[in-house]
């Protein structure tokens, strides 16, 4: 292509040739950027995973227990051997439930067993006092990557992408020896049980709204609207006792629950349910079940095989035993000067922030104070914890087990542990991300910003790279997460992480009209892939204006400051080239 000029399009000045001959891997929907980085902690750390494995020399138990779960997902001949049995029990379980009272009698176990249900049930921060959990409920996801496939206009994609799913279900389904008739009905069921929840559930959009999902009511109401469900029944066996109170993520879809689940339906849920687990199951089975299983969402992102089972075994002993794997990978790969320096350019972020808002002519005094106070109270997580939590030491399961078994187990451990969290105060101490995750992120309820070793070196960071480099890198992605606690959605939380306005009703209003015209500014904006639909992303173009405008105000009182090192490394960390079907998925 012929060179652009940096004035006219930066991103293409500084990656269009790259893009030109990059070649995205078989297995990723993306390559560049952050994806790269990913690769390369992958690798170093599949290696890791391997030499222990062959060595049989953990440095820890945390890790043995990773280990033996990597062994067991590297198996391919006892996976292969077992096929599509180990799920089977699980199925016949839920074909075996007559009705709604039979249901009813065994809905805890089916709940802290992971069976798809017409509801979830699950333990989070409360939104008003971040310092206590409280219990949520919400509807389940669509089969459709989002409610807006189901509207009118979007009936050949829904079709395309129905036809993908459905071939594939129906693949997985013939392992267990169902007729072509049978297979059909138990798809079509599922596929009417989809349409009534797509009807009833939140669009991406709406979820994006996260301080809209506080809606409590007191677990009488929400149990007159979950009928036939017993749900005191339900919470008494869950907890020991009747929580008052229960947080409704999704109003109408609870309003609606009636003609979702009744005796009508029964048969519909179990149907949708059995395919539900199947698929969820299919790559904890045999290396055949594990490919066909993962055709509908390879299908999405444009990715054409399944990861080498190398990778496969490393990311699920890396997801279940993360905080283990992270520590581990921090203490051996990231140094105490890079922590150092760039938590000295976070404190030099905030207090920028701190010095933008007092010299700010628009707010009010008051306004002013709440939002210099909540920075002031912020805290950082840089690179790795200092232990793991106490959870990962209960993570133990019997080797001996089929992977599909010993998943549930861990699953099980995890389910109990989280609802057991309902009458502690929550742990503000824990980390959101581990230590290994090439990512960063606000989290609005704590009040904290969490950087993990992996994404703390180049391009984003390096002490090697120029300060205006790491300012255009880094420093504004650290500007960027910092910035959510001032976007739509966490302008609404005080400086504990609690849903508190404290706003002048002035300075309200005047946030909400630039908020608007935050999204008018992005809005219809026409990609190869589509229009962008602005209101989905605001909260994320908020945080870029912010993180770049305070890192450019940085910039300004540098002497050594460069500008276009600043803009090229701010270009190269975005750098990404992705596969058509994963960007129109995201749009």
């Amino acid at each position: 292509m012929d060179k652009v000029r940096i004035q006219d399009d930066l991103f293409n000045y500084v990656n269009g040739e790259w893009i030109e001959n990059a070649v995205i891997p078989d297995d990723r929907p993306t390559t560049g950027g952050f994806a790269d980085l990913r690769d390369d902690v992958e690798k170093t750390m599949m290696a890791e995973f391997s030499a222990m494995s062959e060595s049989g020399e953990y440095p820890n138990e945390l890790l043995r227990n990773a280990g033996a779960l990597y062994r067991a997902a590297l198996d391919t001949k006892k996976r292969n051997r077992q096929g599509i049995r180990p799920v089977q029990k699980d199925l016949s379980r839920i074909e075996k439930l007559s009705g709604i009272a039979h249901f009813n009698r065994n809905l805890s176990e089916l709940v802290l067993d992971s069976v798809p249900l017409p509801f979830i049930l699950g333990v989070s921060y409360d939104m008003k006092d971040s310092s206590k959990n409280s219990l949520y409920l919400q509807g389940p996801s669509t089969i459709l990557p989002d409610t807006t496939y189901y509207k009118e206009g979007m009936e050949e994609q829904k079709q395309q992408l129905t036809a993908v799913w459905r071939g594939m279900a129906d693949k997985l389904l013939q392992h267990t020896g169902l007729t072509e008739e049978a297979r059909a009905r138990i798809i079509d069921d599922a596929l009417a049980f989809d349409e009534i929840i797509a009807g009833l559930v939140k669009s991406s959009e709406e979820w994006s709204e996260y301080t809209k999902e506080y809606n409590p009511m007191t677990t009488r109401r929400v149990g007159t609207l979950l009928r036939p469900v017993n749900y005191k029944k339900l919470l008494g066996k869950l907890f020991g006792f009747v929580p008052e109170m229960t947080v409704v993520a999704d109003v109408r879809f609870l309003k609606g629950f009636h003609t979702l689940f009744n005796e009508n339906t029964f048969a519909l849920w179990k149907h949708w349910a059995m395919i539900q687990l199947l698929i969820s199951a299919s790559d904890k089975l045999s290396e055949k079940l594990r490919e066909q299983g993962s055709v509908y969402n390879r299908t999405l992102s444009g990715v054409a095989c399944i990861p080498s089972v190398e990778k496969y075994a490393y990311r699920m002993a890396g997801d279940y035993y993360s905080e283990p794997v992270g520590l581990y990978y921090g203490e051996k790969y990231f140094g105490e000067e890079a922590k150092k320096d760039i938590v000295e350019m976070v404190q030099e972020i905030i207090d920028t922030y701190k010095k933008r808002i007092a010299r700010n002519t628009i707010l009010a005094d008051a306004t002013k104070e709440k939002a210099i106070l909540k920075l002031s109270a912020m805290k950082v997580k840089m690179g790795y914890p200092d232990r793991v939590e106490e959870i990962y030491s209960k993570l133990v399961f019997n080797p001996a087990d089929s992977l599909y078994a010993i998943t549930r187990t861990l699953d099980r451990i995890l389910t109990e542990d989280s609802f057991a969290q309902l009458t502690k105060p929550v742990n503000k101490e824990k980390w959101v991300m581990p230590a290994h995750m090439v990512n960063a992120c606000y989290n609005p309820f704590a009040n904290d910003i969490t950087f993990p070793a992996a994404i703390l070196q180049a391009p984003f960071y390096s002490v090697k790279q120029t300060r205006s480099q790491n300012l255009g890198g880094i420093g504004a992605v650290i500007g960027h997460e910092i910035s959510h606690a001032f976007d739509n959605n966490g302008a609404q939380m005080d400086e504990n992480g609690s849903l508190n306005n404290w706003w002048t009703k002035e300075d309200e209003k005047r946030f909400k009209k630039s908020t608007k015209a935050m999204i008018r500014e992005f809005e219809g904006i026409e990609l190869p892939w589509g229009p962008v639909n602005s209101a989905l992303i605001v909260s994320e173009n908020i945080a870029d204006n912010g993180g770049m405008a305070c890192t450019l105000d940085i910039m300004s009182h540098m002497q050594d400051a460069n500008y276009e090192e600043y803009f090229i490394n701010f270009a190269k960390i975005w750098c990404i080239k992705a596969k058509p079907e994963y960007q129109q998925l995201l749009l």
